[in-house]
C-alpha cells in the first residue's frame, strides 16, 4: 500500500509499504477514506517530539471502511464506517473503566513504554502515528491502517454522513471540547483561546455551546481570526494589542474567567521570553518554547482556570509558580479522553448543532501530502486545514 512516512526533519515521503495485518484478536483493517493532517504532525516535522524512526507512518487523524476484524471483535463487521480515535485503549484497565483513555495502561507496549516512563514518570497511552513513545503504532495517512482493540476505539457512522462532517471526532472535536469542559464554564463566563488552528477554533465552537457568555480568541493570521470572528468569537491580534492589557481593558480589570492554551510547544513571536525560549531550542538547552502558557497564567482572573490541550513535551523555564500559587489558579491538560465524547458529539453533528467542516482548506490526493504538511506549516493563514483522501 501507500503511506506517508517519516525520514527526519521537514522530510516527509510517500512511499509503498507492506499492508498492514491482523495481529491480536481485537484487531481489525480499515480502508482508510479521509485522514488529515494536525497541528500535533508538525511537531514531529519539525522533529521537537522524540522517538520517531525512519520509515514511520505518520498520521493520526482518519476514518474509514472495516475490511477485516480479528476473531475476538464482536462490535465490528466488514463494510461498516467508522471513525477513528487517536488514542488507542484498552476499554478494560483501571483508566479506561475510569473513562480516560488518555490514559490506558495497556495499549502502550511493554519494550516502547520505559521510554514515556523516564520522561514523564509514567508510560503515555498508545496513539496513532506519533513517535514510539506512544508504542510506534503505524498511522493513519495511507492507504490502510491496523487497528488495535477495535472493538472499543471506533465509533460507527449512519449512512449518508459525509466523511468531512465526521472526520475530526478523530481528534481535534473533541479535543477542542475537552478544552472547553475543564474550564468547567458557567454561564456567561468570559473564555480566552490563545490559537485560532483547528483546535483553538473547535475550542471555540464548544465553549459557546458549552454556555460562554463570550468568547475572545488570540491570534495573528486574519483568515484564522476572521474564522474565529464567523464562528462568534471576538477577536484579538496580537501584533496589534499588548495582549494581557487588551483582556483585561475588555473584562473591566478582572481578567476572563478560564484562558485556553491551543498552541502549545511551538509558540511563535518576539516577546523577550520567547525569543530566550527560541535560543534554548535551537541550542538545544531547552525543549519547549511556553510563552503561551506562561501568558494565560498571567491574564487569567484570580481563581480562574487554565486549560491546555496544546501539546507540550519537554521542560519549560520561566514559570510563573508565583502568579500560579498567589491567584488560586487552576491548571487543567491532558491527551483527549476521544472515546468518552464520541457518541454527544455525533449526535452534536447529526443535529446540526455544529458546523465541523468550516475551516478546511484543502483537499489533496495522498500523494500530495508532502506539499500539504510544506504549507500547513509554511502558510498557516491560508492552509487552515488540510484533508487527504489516500483512494481518490
Amino acid at each position: 500500500m501507500r503511506a506517508l512516512t517519516w525520514h527526519g526533519k521537514h522530510n516527509v515521503q510517500v512511499d509503498t509499504v507492506p499492508d498492514p495485518q491482523i495481529v491480536n484478536p481485537r484487531d481489525a483493517i480499515i480502508k482508510i477514506t479521509a485522514t488529515a493532517i494536525c497541528g500535533s504532525d508538525l511537531h514531529l516535522y519539525d522533529s521537537y517530539i522524540p522517538g520517531m524512526s525512519n520509515g514511520d507512518i505518520l498520521g493520526h487523524e482518519f476514518m474509514g471502511e472495516v475490511v477485516e476484524v480479528g476473531r475476538g471483535n464482536t462490535s465490528l463487521k466488514k463494510g461498516d464506517r467508522v471513525v477513528v480515535p487517536f488514542v488507542i485503549a484498552c476499554g478494560q484497565c483501571f483508566f479506561c473503566e475510569k473513562s480516560m483513555p488518555a490514559a490506558c495502561d495497556n495499549s502502550n507496549p511493554a519494550d516502547k513504554a520505559d521510554a514515556s516512563e523516564i520522561l514523564y514518570g509514567q508510560s503515555m497511552t498508545g496513539a496513532f502515528g506519533y513517535s514510539h513513545l506512544t508504542g510506534g503504532y503505524a498511522g493513519g495517512q495511507a492507504e490502510y491502517a491496523r487497528v488495535p482493540y477495535s472493538d472499543y476505539g471506533p465509533i460507527k457512522i449512519p449512512d449518508g454522513i459525509e466523511d468531512e462532517r465526521v472526520l475530526f471526532l478523530s481528534d481535534i472535536y473533541p479535543t477542542g471540547w475537552m478544552a472547553a469542559e475543564n474550564c468547567a464554564i458557567e454561564p456567561g463566563d468570559t473564555v480566552a483561546v490563545w490559537g485560532c488552528g483547528p483546535v483553538g477554533l473547535f475550542a471555540i465552537k464548544s465553549a459557546i455551546l458549552q454556555g460562554a457568555g463570550r468568547v475572545i480568541a488570540i491570534d495573528h493570521h486574519p483568515n484564522r481570526l476572521a474564522l474565529a470572528k464567523a464562528n462568534g468569537a471576538e477577536v484579538l491580534n496580537y501584533h496589534e494589542v499588548k495582549v494581557r492589557e487588551a483582556l483585561l481593558e475588555m473584562t473591566a480589570g478582572l481578567g476572563p474567567d478560564s484562558c485556553i492554551d491551543a498552541v502549545g510547544m511551538e509558540s511563535h513571536g518576539f516577546s523577550p521570553d520567547n525569543i530566550v525560549d527560541a535560543i534554548k531550542t535551537t541550542t538545544k538547552l531547552g525543549t519547549d518554547r511556553t510563552h503561551v502558557l506562561r501568558e494565560t497564567i498571567m491574564a487569567v482572573r484570580k481563581g480562574g482556570t487554565v486549560s491546555v490541550p496544546g501539546v507540550y513535551g519537554g521542560m519549560a523555564d520561566k514559570w510563573p509558580v508565583g502568579a500560579f500559587m498567589e491567584k488560586g489558579l487552576t491548571l487543567k491538560t491532558g491527551q483527549t479522553h476521544v472515546q468518552r465524547y464520541l457518541p454527544d458529539l455525533l449526535q452534536l453533528i447529526l443535529d446540526g448543532k455544529i458546523d465541523t467542516t468550516d475551516l478546511i482548506s484543502h483537499r489533496l490526493p495522498l500523494e500530495q501530502a508532502p506539499e500539504g504538511y510544506k504549507n500547513f506549516k509554511e502558510n498557516q493563514n491560508e492552509w487552515t486545514k488540510v484533508i487527504l483522501k489516500p483512494h481518490g
